[in-house]
């Protein structure tokens, strides 16, 4: 079953497309099939996969204005995922969305056209990731109406406790109106420190209020996090063993442990039934 996952957080240089990027990459190095979607007009997760965001011939914005499907808009990039690049010619989407009807769910009704051409190819895809702007605009809002659910990476700043207020109630009014099955996946703690006294005030913070919601995975400042981009590979590819790779696979581990132990229920009462 796929499940759509949108890496959101209104607060830029918080290590959103980093997340999107390498996160991609540790679920496939874990055998899992992704697909990554930029719906970004700054075009980084397109960067940082490889991709040329100046040389493409179809993108995200033609699939949200509806000249191209999901598939024909894919590209092969480095990590062992596939990905919908964006350049900027995306940030003229969003005023072209505005006179269009349904302009809200524009990108979620391509994912669901993605999500009918891959049940014909026996399932692609086991994950969806769609890298958001740090903003929350149309794009952000089409991807939240297209997503299972959302991952929040954040720093343990005191503004991204604020900001993270400001999210939450989004998720709420989107949930309420325009997609009801919209829940958290996670909260990240990014670029932490654990010498930081208030990195440690702020995850306190962060457990009291959403619990199991925190992921345990902390993800480190990493040089090797920060080069990668500039060479167009996930830091898995650019250095396997340096500490933000070894992050980023065990924040896959841990959500794919956290997926089994939330099917485990249901395969259990499926069997009770048969029986």
């Amino acid at each position: 079953m796929i499940r759509t996952i949108a890496i959101a957080n209104q607060k830029g240089g918080v290590g959103k497309t980093t997340t999107a990027v390498n996160l991609a990459a540790s679920l496939a190095a874990q055998n899992r099939r992704v697909l990554l979607i930029d719906v970004d007009p700054q075009g980084n997760a397109t960067m940082g996969s490889g991709v040329n965001k100046n040389a493409l011939e179809q993108s995200v914005y033609t699939v949200l204005l509806g000249e191209v499907g999901l598939l024909d808009a894919r590209i092969k990039a480095q990590g062992g995922f596939d990905l919908i690049p964006a350049n900027r010619e995306l940030a003229g989407a969003e005023i072209e969305m505005v006179s269009m009807p349904d302009r809200e769910t524009k990108l979620k009704d391509a994912i669901h056209t993605l999500k009918a051409a891959i049940a014909a190819v026996a399932e692609e895809y086991d994950y969806i990731l769609i890298d958001c702007p740090p903003t929350l605009n149309l794009l952000t809002l089409n991807a939240l109406c297209a997503a299972d659910s959302v991952l929040i990476p954040m720093q343990c700043e005191y503004y991204a406790l604020e900001g993270l207020s400001d999210l939450v109630q989004t998720l709420k009014k989107v949930r309420a109106h325009l997609n009801p099955r919209l829940e958290i996946e996670g909260l990240l703690r990014t670029m932490y420190d654990p010498r930081n006294t208030l990195a440690q005030n702020v995850t306190a913070e962060l457990e009291k209020h959403f619990g199991d919601k925190l992921f345990r995975t902390l993800i480190p400042r990493n040089v090797r996090l920060a080069e990668a981009p500039s060479h167009g590979v996930p830091a898995l590819k650019l250095e396997p063993q340096s500490k933000g790779a070894l992050a980023y696979l065990a924040l896959a581990g841990e959500m794919l442990r956290r997926m089994e132990q939330d099917q485990a229920p249901t395969v259990a009462t499926e069997t009770e039934e048969a029986r």
